[in-house]
């Protein structure tokens, strides 16, 4: 396994809770977030713009994503280059088809040509890839965001579509490639060893970095004795 000092892909963490995202802030390995609508509901987030705002004014320097949510095109455009004002690291969320399953792309392309740096989202096909790789050749830096996580939920290995999906990429300087919604901490590694730009990573899964290279007979003692204090602590008896 390639050590965490070696790795190449750069980590961005994904979440909406200030408090955690300050905590990622603070270390030099996470060098970007993203956020999206879900993630900022559940963490209490009432205010858009104002929640927004605040948060870039704690993290002025490093690249964060910020989702447009209208369902249709010229709201979704209207948002788009609104959120863009808000910081030169800013890259806007576009999801790849609006939830009537129409297509995005010619908005992608308008807006990556006029300056707006995006982060196409929800993507989970090669495709689509390909269709986004199109729509922002010679445009603003982007993220192409492919849900590896919810791709491996469905019972299907990621790993080889990501790899492809860096092929499909690869003439297209601009266009960066997103692992998103990992799993585990391996997904790190595995992004990493095919030449995957950026993996975003929850505070959870982040947490478990401190168990990089662990010795694995170490770990299992300690796994046994966790059992054995739990049971302990609850009294259990047969």
């Amino acid at each position: 396994m390639t050590s965490l000092s070696t790795l190449k892909v750069k980590i961005f963490a994904d979440g909406a809770d200030k408090a955690g995202m300050l905590e990622m802030y603070a270390k030099p390995h996470i060098k970007g977030f993203t956020t999206n609508p879900t993630l900022m509901r559940k963490a209490g987030v009432s205010d858009y713009r104002a929640f927004a705002l605040d948060i870039l004014a704690a993290i002025p320097d490093r690249p964060i994503s910020f989702e447009a949510f209208a369902d249709e095109p010229a709201e979704m455009e209207r948002q788009a280059r609104e959120i863009a004002t808000w910081g030169e690291h800013v890259y806007v969320k576009i999801p790849i088809t609006n939830t009537a399953g129409k297509t995005t792309y010619e908005l992608v392309e308008n807006l990556s040509h006029s300056g707006v740096k995006v982060n196409v989202t929800a993507m989970m096909t090669l495709n689509q890839v390909r269709e986004v790789a199109a729509a922002v050749a010679g445009g603003s830096p982007c993220f192409v965001s492919v849900f590896a996580g919810r791709i491996a939920d469905t019972g299907r290995d990621p790993v080889p579509m990501m790899a492809e999906a860096v092929k499909v990429l690869r003439p297209y300087p601009n266009a960066e490639l997103i692992w998103a919604s990992p799993r585990e901490l391996l997904n790190i590694f595995q992004a990493d060893s095919i030449g995957c730009h950026v993996i975003t990573v929850t505070n959870d899964v982040l947490k478990k970095l401190a168990l990089v290279d662990k010795n694995l007979t170490e770990y299992s003692l300690e796994t046994v004795g966790m059992f054995y204090e739990d049971a302990v602590r609850v009294g259990y008896s047969l």
